[in-house]
């Protein structure tokens, strides 16, 4: 996500590292080139030469500042606070409030619209602890209504539709009766989507609106689109006046340009961002946040909040008892990896801790990274699982045979389970810091 921008922008920053101070000059330079990345990442001109103009001011503005800080460092600093402001400053909430509350979703067929539908409602039945009711109103893909309906299975939610209607204002206004019957506090409309803007798409949608009153409607667009997906939310905006923004496929070959200057163009926040098709992948969106990843300064907030979302009090106690006895099992790793695997997009959640980026940039990391491990404990009986050191070698044969892999591969796993296994049991009686500190080459004396 934003690979290049930041690549960019970091390249744009470094010639300031090596000077004493911020000059007219040495800021003329990284100006020209932070415009060139951000014309690049398909930023509007005119969007990019204002937004520059006001680092520029910022930067020559700090003559006074305490020697201490770097030239580089402030510029960064300064970089990053004008692209918060940029991407709308602080994080826009969703209004749900009502009874029900009802959210009606926008958006161009492809732009990932009914999937972001499914999400939300996942969100807000998780996090929100709302009763949501998906509204299949996509009458005219074939596939809308079936895949609505998968995604609510997958979600346990209830959903609303009329198989044989094509009247998606009488859909919506049904189901919200429905919603009201039924107790759900929430209703998601998902509506048609074309393939481009046409006149027929949006008297249907604006008839819905004007019909249902929703509390909050949203654009939903593909951030691979670029400027393009700027240029069709002004579009919807004129006519709909829609609340805010969702930007989805940022897992893809993003650069950027809508999610640093759809705010600017449009004036409505972007509210929600979403990557890949896994129904945990929809995050609100924090303009800081997001500035920091561009700037390649990670996101540890938003990492330790997902690592929140799947810890458990009682869970880690229990372990915490197994570790300090070194009892740690195959059950337990693999309930720890099904805990990373629901938090998310592996490669997201690396870039989100600081350096990580870089390190990964090259290298494909996905959920399929932890199929062989999982193929290998799942191969084992269940006494197996439970008492790792009984696994002697006919027992390793079968196993190999069973998960598809050779002898030397589940020698390899076992011996790195059991270092694990060891160094945590140290960690959890407070003698892991030192046995590392030990390990550690030391550097030259000064």
């Amino acid at each position: 996500m934003f690979e290049n921008l930041s690549d960019k922008l970091e390249s744009a920053l470094k010639t300031l590292k090596g000077d004493g101070k911020l000059t007219e000059l040495n800021v003329a330079n990284s100006i020209k080139e932070i415009r060139r990345a951000l014309v690049a990442a398909d930023v509007n001109y005119k969007i990019a030469k204002e937004f520059t103009d006001k680092i520029k001011d910022k930067a020559l503005g700090t003559e006074n500042v305490l020697d201490a800080i770097k030239p580089g460092e402030l510029m960064v600093k300064i970089v990053h606070d004008e692209m918060t402001e940029l991407m709308g400053g602080q994080a826009a909430g969703i209004n749900i409030k009502g009874n029900p509350g009802i959210v009606l979703i926008s958006g161009l067929q492809g732009s990932g619209k009914t999937t972001f539908t499914g999400k939300l409602a996942k969100f807000l039945k998780d996090k929100k602890s709302k009763n949501p009711l998906l509204v299949a109103c996509d009458v005219y893909r074939p596939a809308a209504i079936d895949q609505l309906t998968v995604l609510a299975e997958q979600i346990g939610v209830a959903i609303y539709k009329e198989p044989e209607s094509k009247n998606p204002v009488e859909i919506s206004k049904n189901a919200i009766q429905f919603a009201k019957a039924n107790h759900h506090d929430v209703v998601i409309i998902d509506t048609a989507g074309r393939l481009s803007v046409d006149e027929e798409m949006m008297q249907e949608i604006e008839q819905i609106k004007k019909v249902i009153q929703p509390t909050e409607t949203l654009f939903v667009v593909d951030s691979m689109t670029g400027q393009d997906a700027v240029n069709t939310a002004a579009v919807f905006n004129e006519r709909l006046d829609f609340d805010g923004v969702v930007l989805t496929k940022l897992d893809g070959d993003t650069r950027g340009g809508a999610a640093l200057s759809i705010k600017y163009s449009v004036g409505k926040p972007i509210k929600f961002v979403s990557s890949g098709e896994k129904l945990e992948t929809l995050d609100v969106f924090h303009p800081e946040r997001m500035a920091q990843r561009i700037l390649g300064m990670g996101d540890i907030v938003s990492f330790v909040e997902k690592a929140q979302e799947q810890f458990d009090d009682k869970e880690a106690a229990r372990l915490e008892k197994k570790i300090r006895k070194n009892k740690f099992d195959f059950n337990d790793f693999l309930g720890q990896l099904n805990q990373i695997k629901r938090m998310g997009d592996i490669k997201s959640l690396m870039n989100m801790i600081p350096g990580m980026s870089k390190m990964t940039k090259d290298i494909n990391i996905d959920d399929k990274a932890f199929t062989k491990v999982e193929a290998i404990i799942y191969s084992m009986t269940p006494t197996e699982r439970t008492n790792p050191d009984i696994l002697n070698m006919s027992r390793k044969k079968r196993i190999a045979a069973g998960s598809g892999n050779n002898i030397h591969e589940i020698n390899m796993f076992i011996k790195q389970f059991d270092q694990m296994r060891k160094m945590m049991q140290m960690m959890s009686k407070g003698k892991g810091m030192d046995k590392m500190m030990q390990g550690m080459p030391r550097g030259p004396r000064r």
